[in-house]
């Protein structure tokens, strides 16, 4: 199957990398994907990854008003149609593909619509699979993750897995199943959970447990068909605290892995953690990445941020150093992205409606976050602030602490240890606000 769609960006060519001293906006100043930092090129640190629901589907509408975006390849045919589905792949490709991008992600119900029946949908989706599976081909171009849209349609209002419908989660299975099976086809590097309505609004209604385990049977099913069809890439979960939900049951990192081992998945999954979601939850992404890094969890990172005074997932891009800086000082500090990604789950503001505009919102993504993986870097380099953290914990390197942390004392032995001492009078400074000037310094 061939499609002879006309070029979606004719005018706009190959993003170059032109240095710091550029000011061409199709260009990147800092992003060089054959730089080499710490012995690795910044193409296999960061590993960019472009989205399809945001980049193809998204209209600039809001809850208050309609669409803005001017998508000259969405126009003529009927919105929500598989003819409309069809001329989007070779356009998203083509982005992909003059951006620089090496992954792409996609839901399933993005780059194929909704059929009136599951067989039709199935068949929808294995038409555009094999299309992209072309363009994949073509530009280079490979697949970082897939994933189902178990959230939109109207089945899944109590939720999928944790639906009170017991033909919701049987249609939720299908579709995952579905999902993976595309995601192996065009040899996806993962796969991502995202539990959109897995949660609850009022515990009135609702037998939290009853949900909690089906839950887990229902990743334990797919762990199981993983193993059937062979597919050998990660599974992960992204966390999120609420919206649409008041309360969802994969609200944060920390929350998700005891979740995984209570239900003893933890050793099949890692984390995707996404920017917005760790600020809905109350933490910052920095505090998310090392809560799952710590428990060796740390997989795939969705490149977003929010704003501040708005209350809500803006999903907007990434352009603020301090973040991309503390997001990569994290992921190198726990050996880097492997199966993973830095993945764009954002889209352009409502206002910015012309087509070039995505690509002035991913070359600013892509180059703050090339920045932050320099100054990382050089933060790693100069040494001091890595010497200033093994320093404040020196006293569990030797004596008592040394004791401790290998499990050779208990109370008794250090109720005689703190009586020995009298007092404890060795507390030093935390110095924050000299590890932050010393952290400005690289910015």
């Amino acid at each position: 199957m061939k499609n002879t769609s006309k070029p979606g960006f004719p005018k706009i060519p190959k993003i170059q990398h032109e240095g710091p001293s550029s000011r061409n906006p199709l260009a990147f100043k800092h992003y060089n994907p054959e730089e080499l930092v710490e012995g690795k090129s910044m193409k296999e640190h960061l590993r960019f990854s472009v989205v399809y629901w945001h980049t193809m589907c998204g209209n600039g509408s809001d809850m208050f008003g309609w669409g803005t975006f001017d998508r000259p390849w969405d126009k003529g045919v009927p919105a929500g149609s598989i003819e409309q589905a069809k001329r989007r792949v070779p356009v998203f490709f083509e982005f992909c593909e003059k951006l620089g991008a090496p992954f792409w992600a996609f839901h399933d119900r993005d780059i194929a619509p909704h059929g009136r029946t599951l067989r039709e949908s199935n068949k929808y989706l294995d038409t555009i699979v094999s299309l992209c599976k072309q363009e994949q081909k073509r530009t280079g171009t490979r697949l970082l993750w897939g994933t189902a849209q178990n959230f939109v349609h109207p089945r899944y209002m109590h939720g999928a897995a944790t639906s009170c419908n017991a033909d919701a989660f049987a249609f939720a299975a299908a579709q995952v199943k579905n999902a993976m099976d595309a995601t192996k086809e065009l040899n996806g590097e993962g796969y991502v959970f995202w539990g959109g309505r897995e949660g609850y609004t009022t515990l009135l209604n609702t037998d939290l447990k009853r949900e909690m385990d089906h839950l887990g049977g229902f990743m334990h099913m797919a762990v199981d068909y993983k193993k059937k069809i062979g597919f050998k890439g990660p599974f992960y979960i992204e966390p999120k605290p609420k919206e649409p939900t008041k309360h969802q049951y994969d609200s944060d990192a920390a929350a998700c892995l005891n979740f995984l081992r209570e239900y003893g998945l933890l050793e099949h999954f890692k984390l995707n953690i996404e920017t917005n979601h760790a600020t809905l939850a109350g933490h910052t992404m920095h505090h998310e990445l090392e809560v799952a890094g710590a428990a060796g969890a740390l997989g795939s990172i969705d490149a977003n941020t929010g704003d501040v005074l708005l209350g809500w997932d803006t999903d907007q891009f990434p352009t603020d150093l301090y973040l991309t800086s503390q997001i990569m000082l994290t992921i190198l500090k726990y050996g880097g992205l492997t199966t993973g990604g830095t993945n764009f789950d954002a889209k352009v503001r409502r206002e910015s409606f012309e087509p070039v505009d995505l690509f002035y919102a991913h070359i600013a993504g892509m180059d703050t976050f090339a920045r932050g993986l320099k100054i990382a870097a050089a933060i790693r380099k100069d040494g001091r602030l890595g010497d200033f953290i093994k320093n404040r914990y020196r006293s569990w390197d030797t004596g008592i602490g040394r004791q401790i942390e290998q499990g050779n004392v208990g109370f008794k032995e250090l109720e005689t240890h703190a009586l020995k001492l009298g007092e404890v009078t060795t507390n030093e400074s935390g110095r924050q606000e000299y590890l932050e000037n010393l952290f400005n310094e690289f910015i």
